[in-house]
């Protein structure tokens, strides 16, 4: 990380900061976010979190979330709050469209500090600071890496351990996804600060309401396609879906993970039907890179084998066009897992 000096003569003295994440937060979003505010408190800084939209319901044990502001809920006390800020963190996100009207708003102020904390590809060159490191498990992970930069280990916690912990964790799958020797060296360092591994993968994993469980196996029953040529699964949800379960925020959560649990199937498609667009969810096993198509296909992005993407054609024509493209992939998907 270049100017680190710098950065951490900035954080030697009190401010108001603002921590910054993406629309639709996850496990990660959360756990960075929540994770950096308790050791930034800890040096004597104010601290918030602003999320555009909500976060699920599965992280609502988490502490801190009562400074934790959602824009779309309340939009005022989110403009104030970036206006007041004297410097910001921008986290687990690499363009500012990511963060709507709250990118918009911080950078009416070009003189304040931002710091981008982030693992995913091709960030843009909006901030001061950047810590980028797309071979990462996670944010969750540099938030870490970043403690660790600045020399302040001491400040590490149980408090800022879950955080960090959380955010591993949902990243990864569980560890199955994005690992290194590394990360489980960090792991190993949150296990001695108190983490208390156990009881976080059971609030985190156990906690689904039986909603969620009856949609799963609908998912699965009714809705799954697979396509063994193209060794590709697919899961799609429709309008009359949501309305039927009714499906909040969260409760689709990791369902795109469980095609890919499949022998033989490299690449997971979860494809929903939102009120006027509809979301492409993608997973891939080996070399296979699903980034490509979010970011070539679908306007999206991610990492090389979790990313997501958006369609503003329909779901009929989306599905259409998702079909049409696999046959460009097919020597790809063939031959990048054994």
């Amino acid at each position: 990380m270049e100017n680190l000096q710098v950065l951490k003569g900035l954080l030697e003295s009190p401010k108001k900061v603002v921590i910054l994440t993406h629309r639709n937060p996850d496990g990660d979003a959360i756990g960075s976010s929540l994770a950096l505010l308790h050791f930034l408190e800890k040096l004597g800084h104010q601290c918030l979190v602003i999320c555009p939209s909500e976060y699920p319901n599965f992280l609502d044990w988490m502490a801190g979330l009562d400074k934790v502001i959602i824009y779309d809920v309340d939009p005022d006390t989110s403009e104030a709050a970036i206006d007041a800020a004297e410097m910001y963190f921008c986290l687990d996100f690499n363009a500012l469209e990511r963060i709507d009207k709250t990118g918009e708003l911080m950078m009416a102020y070009p003189s304040k500090p931002k710091v981008l904390i982030d693992h995913h590809l091709d960030p843009e060159d909006f901030a001061d600071f950047v810590l980028s490191e797309t071979s990462a498990s996670s944010t969750s992970e540099l938030i870490y890496d970043f403690i660790r930069l600045l020399g302040w280990e001491k400040w590490l916690d149980r408090l800022i351990g879950d955080c960090i912990f959380t955010g591993i964790l949902t990243d990864t799958g569980a560890f199955k996804y994005a690992t290194s020797a590394k990360l489980f060296r960090t792991v190993a360092a949150l296990l001695e600060a108190g983490v208390n591994d156990f009881l976080l993968q059971d609030l985190i994993f156990n906690s689904q309401t039986e909603k969620s469980l009856r949609l799963l196996g609908h998912c699965l029953y009714n809705r799954m396609e697979i396509l063994p040529e193209f060794r590709t699964g697919i899961i799609v949800l429709t309008k009359e879906d949501y309305s039927h379960f009714d499906i909040q925020r969260g409760d689709t959560e990791g369902i795109v993970n469980y095609i890919l649990r499949l022998e033989g199937i490299v690449m997971a498609a979860f494809i929903t039907e939102q009120p006027t667009i509809v979301k492409i969810s993608l997973r891939s096993r080996g070399d296979f890179s699903v980034q490509e198509i979010a970011t070539k296909h679908f306007k999206g992005g991610g990492h090389k084998n979790a990313a997501g993407g958006a369609s503003f054609i329909g779901l009929k024509a989306t599905m259409n066009k998702f079909y049409d493209l696999l046959p460009e992939y097919r020597d790809a998907l063939l031959n990048s897992w054994k």
